[in-house]
Formats: structure tokens, C-alpha cells, sequence
């Protein structure tokens, strides 16, 4: 039996249950909280941006770790290596501390494998769209091993929001279509250098595709509402500001950033927004999170 969003009883909130104290503590209901005005407007201010912190866990430790560790590394061991090192640490005592289940590290992984690839292709010698400059013994085909995190990093904080914000999706397009339109986005990163660049097109087509589809939130004790193509978007900005501050650290470079680090071009905001797709869509397919998702009947 579904109710009237398609959703089965007893799934339309919490999904999975809560792995340690911290997360039991966040998720918690809080039914009926006195407040209102500038008052309920802080606190749910507040609670949002504890469990963005909280969702952001391996993201924000990795790029700590980006931050802390010097270019030429620590003790002999190149700084590639140590942050593939701090990489597989976080990741293991993310599992260990239950912040993160099996399942969502094998999602996480899926990202790494699909990140590396890309990366492997985009710095190799015929494209060379950037590049890392650093020695390392954790190189493959010109890429550090660390690198796929970055994309893991990204998979992560989505996971871990749809816990901790409670989130649920009205109004998703057919799996097959969203499947079909991610597959395109991927393959554009690829296909772009040799027959033009279609990303606008496809940006067009996957608008019309979530048109109607809404992300549900729930900061504090309230459900809020926004377009998901607008969480895309928002999702898509902060990453293009970590990769403005990963090149100004010398993380990896852009042809132009060779002589003297210059921002990242706006335009990458895009790609990134793209790119948030589809990891949404391979999130969308855990188990646990389709109980939260309303396809509608054709």
C-alpha cells in the first residue's frame, strides 16, 4: 500500500536507521517546537548548517588534509601520497565510527572508479585539460590515486544529506530517463574534444526533465521545499569554489594557471552542476533512498 506521493507508510521519513549517537542525535524528531519569526528562522539556520557540516564529514576532512599537508610532503613521502593515505584513514573510520554503511561505501567507490577514469582521459597527452605536477608513487597514468576522492568526496556529502536532512524527491522522472540523461552528461566529458561540446543541450534537456521535481527537507522539525534543479545548481557552485581553492594550493593546474594562479573559469560551474547529476542518480538507485523517491505513474 503507497500513499498519495507513491511513497510506502513508515518510509516518507528517516531513511535507514540512525549508526551511531551523533546521527541518532541530529535526526531525532522534534515535533512541535515552539518558534517562529527571526527566532525559528536562526534555529533552523543553525540546525541546517550542523548537519550540512555534519554531511560534509569526508569532504571537509579530505580537503583539511589538502590544506595541511605541504607541497613537498612529510618525512620523504610526497604529498599525493600521504593524501591518498588520509584518503583510505578517513574513509576507513568513517565505516568504523558506523558514519557511513557498506552499502554506501560501495556507491562511494562506484564514484572514485568513475572519477578516476575521467581523470586518466582528461590529462592524458592528446587532451590535457590539466594536470598534476607533483612526483608520487601512487601515480597511474599521470593521475594520483588520491584524485578519485575528490569525487567519492562529493557522492558522500549527498548520502549522507539525504540522512541527515531527512530528504525526499516528489515528482522524479522514470529511472531510464534519468539513467539515459546522466549517461549522456558522462559521456560528453569524453566525447566534447572530438565532436563539440553539447553540454548546454544537454543542460536544456535534463531542465525539462526535472521541471516539476522538488527536493523535501527537513532542517529542524519542519518540511521545506526547493526545486531539485536549483540544488544542482547550489551543489555545483561549492564544488567549483573547493576547485578554486584545490589549484591555489597547487593540487593539480590548468594550462593557464601554469605561470601564476588565476581563478577557475566560471564556466566549469557548469560542468560541475552536470556532474552533480549524475552522482544524484547513482545515489538515487541505493536501495534505501528509492523508498523516499515519488516516480510518477505513466
Amino acid at each position: 500500500m503507497r500513499d498519495s506521493l507513491g511513497l510506502r507508510p513508515g518510509l516518507q521519513h528517516g531513511h535507514g536507521p540512525a549508526h551511531n549517537r551523533l546521527d541518532r542525535i541530529l535526526t531525532a524528531p522534534r515535533p512541535g517546537l515552539a518558534l517562529a519569526g527571526a527566532r525559528r528562522g536562526l534555529c533552523e539556520f543553525l540546525a541546517f548548517g550542523v548537519k550540512e557540516a555534519r554531511s560534509c564529514l569526508f569532504a571537509g576532512l579530505f580537503f583539511l588534509c589538502v590544506f595541511a599537508v605541504p607541497r613537498g610532503g612529510l618525512l620523504g613521502i610526497p604529498r599525493y601520497d600521504l593524501l591518498l593515505a588520509a584518503a583510505l584513514g578517513i574513509q576507513a573510520a568513517m565505516v568504523w565510527a558506523r558514519l557511513e554503511t557498506l552499502d554506501e561505501l560501495k556507491a562511494i567507490s562506484l564514484f572514485h572508479v568513475v572519477g578516476f577514469a575521467l581523470e586518466v582521459f582528461k590529462v592524458s597527452g592528446g587532451i590535457q585539460s590539466w594536470s598534476y605536477p607533483d612526483f608520487a608513487y601512487t601515480k597511474v597514468l599521470g593521475v594520483p590515486l588520491f584524485s578519485g576522492f575528490m569525487y567519492a568526496a562529493v557522492g558522500s556529502y549527498i548520502i549522507q544529506a539525504w540522512r541527515m536532512l531527512d530528504v525526499s524527491v516528489r515528482h522524479h522522472p522514470p529511472y531510464w530517463m534519468a539513467g539515459l540523461a546522466a549517461a549522456l552528461v558522462y559521456a560528453n566529458f569524453f566525447a566534447h574534444h572530438f565532436i563539440g561540446d553539447y553540454r548546454w543541450y544537454l543542460a536544456c534537456g535534463i531542465a525539462g526533465l526535472y521541471a516539476r521535481t522538488t527536493v523535501r527537507f527537513r532542517p529542524l522539525d519542519r518540511e521545506r521545499e526547493m526545486p531539485l534543479l536549483l540544488a544542482f545548481v547550489l551543489i555545483g557552485l561549492f564544488v567549483w569554489i573547493a576547485e578554486n581553492i584545490s589549484t591555489f594550493f597547487a593540487v593539480w593546474h590548468y594550462p593557464n594557471q601554469l605561470g601564476a594562479w588565476s581563478a577557475v573559469h566560471v564556466g566549469k560551474w557548469s560542468s560541475w552542476s552536470l556532474l552533480i547529476v549524475m552522482t544524484f542518480t547513482i545515489v538515487a538507485n541505493l536501495k534505501h533512498i528509492k523508498a523516499s523517491i515519488h516516480v510518477p505513474a505513466a
